[in-house]
């Protein structure tokens, strides 16, 4: 009886450790298949790394549709449908707020209805940056042409005033305005499109008197810290 059960039981334990097997192999194979399926799409502004796709690639070629689709071949190129688009410097090199005022595109505001009008929230918010570079300027009524206001609220933006944590670092990482911009909006590269308010000569002004006091108090402590030497 004994020698039976000691026979069941190392048969389980055989079983154990082939199942065991089984799905590490699964979980490398998933994990490799993630690693290769990766899209290289969109990837300018990630830390400001050179891309890794051509600038209006075909959409075969893109990184983010499927080549493999049939009717990825059926799209109109970027490279087409942007010739007649005005320019700008950076992204995929289209001036969509031109376009879009122009009336030269009528983005969808709804999916079963053509006719939905935007909702339009004419507040534009200036965020005070530290030292000489110019505040950051951020338009509601822009955004609002192309978004709904729960595309950004709550998840990514609190609507309350001191709320919400902004940082370059978190932007260039996929965060805060990092969610659109250098994915499908434009990238931070042109750094005057987002710190469009300059500092006004008094407050540059104060920032040099600081600065120099600031030079001049740690010299004077230097000196003061400083043994005589005889």
């Amino acid at each position: 009886m004994k020698s039976r059960i000691q026979f069941h039981l190392v048969h389980v334990m055989a079983l154990c450790a082939v199942l065991g097997l089984l799905v590490v192999g699964a979980i490398s194979l998933a994990g490799t298949g993630l690693a290769q399926s990766k899209s290289p799409a969109n990837t300018f502004n990630r830390l400001l790394k050179s891309p890794t796709t051509a600038k209006n690639a075909p959409p075969a070629e893109d990184g983010v549709h499927d080549p493999q689709n049939p009717g990825t071949t059926m799209l109109q190129w970027p490279s087409e449908a942007f010739t007649e688009f005005d320019k700008s410097s950076d992204g995929n090199q289209v001036d969509w707020m031109s376009i879009l005022r122009a009336g030269k595109i009528s983005p969808w505001f709804e999916f079963e209805s053509q006719t939905t009008e935007p909702f339009l929230f004419d507040l534009v918010i200036v965020r005070e940056v530290k030292g000489s570079m110019p505040n950051v300027v951020f338009p509601h009524e822009a955004h609002t042409q192309w978004l709904d206001c729960s595309n950004c609220h709550d998840e990514i933006f609190i609507p309350e005033k001191g709320a919400n944590q902004i940082s370059m670092a978190a932007i260039l990482l996929g965060q805060k305005c990092g969610v659109c911009h250098g994915r499908v909006a434009f990238p931070v590269t042109d750094c005057r499109r987002c710190h469009a308010q300059p500092k006004t000569p008094e407050e540059l002004r104060a920032l040099a008197e600081k600065s120099n006091w600031a030079k001049t108090s740690k010299t004077s402590t230097d000196q003061t810290a400083a043994p005589d030497k005889k």
